[in-house]
């Protein structure tokens, strides 16, 4: 076997890219800044996850949300009465961690989306995923079968997503040839169509009492989190998560040039379907069990490149828990802001992430200016 191979069968970048100083740091570098941005974010997301347990209709001692998380992970006895106990754990607990899951999803699905599409104004529902799930999770509450189970929302939600990335990479491929170009065009051509069935749908409804829950849905929230969605939604977002970051060195080089990573022995094509199939599932997961969240993907990933740079090996995993901590006090503050009514957290990151889109536009033309 060639020396200059690597275990997973790729050439080693350091005397190839000796010009590209990302691709030189070693994996020494790497892991440092990959571990000390997880441990910020951790900490930081665990002090989130207390402020939100503490927060609510019914104010909860810091002390006593903090013993009682503890108690949850199996480190010590929660201090707190019984009736706070049971909120944490019944309610608020399981809204967290939706949140959480949630907002890594949309993190890490940016950064692939941004990184695959060379554009740092690239979102995970560019390619109609999320226009997908809402036409699903619509006709679920048009026809009155979330009154049968609370699952049936998440579960038409996510096959609406699945169906329209199926549809857009059919698209894509046609011709024998992937296309990303065709795959972009397409995904907008997919998305405005899905969008005037999902209007369609609302005003062919004549009950305001169904209008009023499609809207409230799009709007995005965790107003119904429950272990159950935590239970489903988790394992699909971290296998996703995993496949995206297993691949990310591949995404590295094929950035820099396809040729040159096919040359090194990167299988370009499978690479990149891998990224795109598992930035959809996790973006799809993450529409059914929250609704619509814009500019998640958007911010999140932009704001980390900022701070570590454009190696995707960091920006991944630290998109996911940015994208987490993000989304965490997102929904926090959505709670408090008009309490005692409740913004809708989708609500909320528009507010913030159309300024932010704004901003990069207004980056771009001075940049080619």
């Amino acid at each position: 076997m060639d020396p200059r191979r690597s275990s997973r069968g790729l050439f080693c970048l350091e005397d190839k890219y000796s010009n590209y100083p990302d691709w030189r740091l070693t994996r020494s570098p790497v892991l440092r800044r990959l571990s000390i941005g997880v441990l910020l974010l951790s900490i930081a997301s665990i002090l989130s996850a207390v402020l939100a347990a503490s927060i609510g209709p019914l104010n909860i001692p810091f002390s006593h949300s903090l013993t009682t998380l503890l108690d949850v992970a199996g480190f010590g006895k929660s201090t707190a009465e019984p009736i706070e106990q049971a909120i944490i754990k019944s309610i608020r607990l399981p809204r967290i961690c939706l949140a959480f899951i949630v907002g890594a999803a949309l993190g890490i699905s940016g950064g692939v989306m941004q990184g695959l599409f060379r554009n740092p104004m690239a979102d995970p529902g560019i390619i109609g995923v999320s226009s997908g799930g809402a036409v699903g999770a619509v006709a679920a509450i048009a026809s009155g079968l979330n009154t049968v189970s609370t699952l049936f929302l998440p579960l038409f939600a996510f096959v609406g997503s699945a169906i329209t990335m199926s549809v857009v990479f059919l698209i894509a491929s046609l011709g024998g040839r992937f296309s990303m170009s065709t795959l972009l065009l397409g995904g907008i051509a997919i998305s405005s169509f899905l969008g005037a069935i999902t209007t369609a749908i609302i005003i062919l409804t004549d009950d305001l009492l169904l209008q009023r829950q499609i809207i409230f849905w799009i709007a995005g929230g965790f107003d119904t989190a429950r272990w159950e969605s935590v239970q489903i939604a988790g394992p699909i977002v971290f296998f996703g998560a995993f496949f995206t970051v297993f691949v990310a060195r591949e995404l590295n080089l094929i950035l820099v040039s396809e040729d040159e990573a096919r040359a090194l022995g990167v299988r370009v094509y499978l690479v990149r379907n891998i990224l795109l199939a598992s930035a959809s599932l996790i973006t799809g997961t993450a529409v059914a069990f929250s609704g619509i969240i814009a500019f998640v993907g958007l911010v999140v990933p932009h704001g980390v490149r900022l701070v570590v740079g454009a190696d995707h090996r960091v920006l991944l995993p630290l998109s996911a828990f940015g994208g987490g901590l993000f989304l965490l006090i997102a929904d926090t503050a959505a709670r408090i802001v008009l309490s005692p009514a409740e913004l809708r957290v989708g609500v909320l990151t528009a507010l913030i992430g159309a300024p932010f889109f704004v901003y990069l536009l207004m980056k771009s033309k001075a940049r080619l200016a």
